[in-house]
């Protein structure tokens, strides 16, 4: 029913100049997840190192494993989503769990300690990144897909839309780097990372209390019908509340056999993109230029693998290279190693005002590159990132740390990148998914994330370490850091031009009509 503070609050349908109230309350939300999340995985890495006593190895896979669940929950959450509960309840629970999951955080990293004499405190490191596992899977598709339904099926500022909401998350992401760097990876003492995940337990109850607050008055269509609700043919609701506990259970479980016994996540992965496929392709109300555009989701999807993982190493490699590497001092004050991460926000928030500018001026000129060109522009500029740093570690003297200048223009370079690539992907997945399984396939995008975080994890276990011996890739051996680098050099620069020589193909098939 169309609400009278919707029909107040609704642009007016003649000059669309502005974008609608909703779109900033989804970015205020975004915001503050994002402060949560990322807030927590700056110092996730050192935080399991130096309080936890993990080694490196275990501690990149671990972390790799966490973030794979991380963006493989948002299938589960995406389908409930469509089917049961719709966007806004399924982000309002998300949040909460989130929040849930924080809090445990503080209490495990109020008792830390080595494994093998502080058993409850790793049992609750596992619950907490469990509970936040399962939160994200029901908050992160939902909001995500919430911005393209504020606007027409032919509304040209949706690009535009998706790179502000992509500011919120990367303005999100600065405060929570910031603050959790500050208060947690403080000296170098281990009992202060729990201040870090009780800030982003506050976050997070603040990000759920303004989407409740604005989600009736602000998020409707162009002609003022409300978004996100419940489905009306939804066969249940209450239901899904008891599926909550055994979906924990069941995270938790891989989450262990994964970064204890064997590789569990990977297969996971795998038969999930799979599944999710044939359940798509095999519905018999698609239209063949359905099924061509949803082609079209997979294979760019595709790509974004070999992007994440290269850019994923943030919190992981890069934190151990600026913690171990890298000379941190400025104006005689040493900077914590994991506030370099909040380089990328820094660029991004600068950058994507720019970037919505450009875009919208191209479209006018109809001179605008299409989607997957400026992917595969995006996967070139985080090739060139490696490249610098590859020119700082190849002189490299024993005993010498290297300039910040060098992890600095990584950063600018693959920010540049991630505008270029990731809120541009997500604006395509909007435009070409089928109506009915719009939650669904935004949800294939984060499961390319999941797997570019698994293999963001593994990729960082491999990280050179003196006095051990040489990890192999592949038959090649990592001698070093130039080495290492390299390697993300190669597998970017190649996927870059790939996509490239085929995305003549995929505009094509996106232009094609039933």
């Amino acid at each position: 029913m169309q609400t009278t503070s919707a029909v107040r609050d609704q642009a007016p349908p003649a000059a669309q100049t502005s974008h609608p109230k909703g779109l900033y309350l989804l970015f205020a939300t975004e915001m503050w997840e994002r402060f949560s999340y990322y807030g927590m995985r700056a110092v996730l890495v050192l935080f399991l190192t130096k309080a936890m006593m993990m080694d490196k190895a275990f501690a990149s896979k671990f972390y790799g494993g966490y973030t794979s669940l991380v963006y493989l929950t948002p299938l589960i959450g995406g389908y409930i989503s469509d089917r049961y509960w719709g966007n806004r309840r399924s982000i309002i629970t998300g949040g909460l769990l989130m929040a849930v999951g924080q809090f445990i955080l503080f209490t495990s990293a109020s008792f830390y300690g080595p494994a093998d004499t502080h058993a409850f405190s790793h049992q609750l490191l596992y619950l907490g990144l469990g509970t936040m596992i399962i939160g994200n899977g029901f908050f992160k598709p939902n909001i995500s897909s919430m911005v393209g339904t504020l606007y027409s099926a032919t509304d040209s500022r949706k690009d535009a839309a998706y790179t502000i909401f992509y500011m919120g998350i990367n303005l999100g992401s600065f405060l929570g780097n910031t603050v959790t760097s500050l208060v947690g990876d403080k000296d170098g003492q281990p009992e202060m990372f729990r201040w870090a995940f009780l800030a982003c337990g506050i976050a997070m109850i603040l990000g759920t209390i303004v989407f409740q607050w604005g989600k009736t008055k602000y998020l409707h269509t162009p002609e003022g019908v409300q978004v996100g609700e419940t489905p009306v043919n939804s066969p249940g609701i209450k239901g899904i509340y008891a599926l909550l506990p055994v979906l924990l259970v069941v995270v938790l479980g891989f989450l262990w056999l994964d970064s204890n016994k064997l590789p569990v996540i990977m297969p996971l992965l795998v038969v999930a993109a799979l599944g999710i496929a044939t359940m798509i392709l095999s519905d018999k109300s698609l239209t063949s230029g359905d099924r061509q555009r949803v082609w079209v989701i997979f294979a760019v999807s595709f790509f974004v693998v070999f992007f994440w993982a290269a850019f994923e190493q943030a919190p992981a490699s890069l934190t151990f290279f600026a913690d171990e590497q890298m000379d941190r001092t400025i104006f005689g004050t040493e900077l914590p190693a994991s506030i370099f991460q909040n380089l990328n926000a820094i660029f991004v928030v600068l950058g994507a005002p720019l970037m919505a500018v450009l875009w919208t001026a191209l479209g006018r000129r109809n001179a605008e590159p299409p989607s997957p060109y400026k992917m595969a522009i995006g996967l070139a500029l985080l090739a060139l990132g490696y490249v610098v740093m590859c020119f700082g570690v190849h002189t490299m003297v024993p005993g010498v740390k290297v300039s910040m200048f060098f992890l600095v223009a990584l950063y600018f370079l693959h920010s540049m990148g991630e505008l270029c690539l990731s809120p541009i992907g997500l604006s395509l997945v909007n435009k070409l998914a089928p109506l009915k399984f719009s939650s669904l396939l935004m949800a294939v995008w984060f499961l390319a994330n999941a797997t570019a975080n698994y293999l963001a994890g593994f990729m960082s276990s491999l990280y050179p370490e003196a006095g051990k011996a040489n990890p192999h890739l592949v038959g090649f051996e990592i001698t070093g850091l130039y080495d290492f680098f390299m390697v993300f050099v190669v597998s970017a620069a190649v996927a870059s031009l790939l996509l490239f020589l085929i995305s003549g193909r995929l505009v094509r098939v996106m232009n094609t009509r039933d």
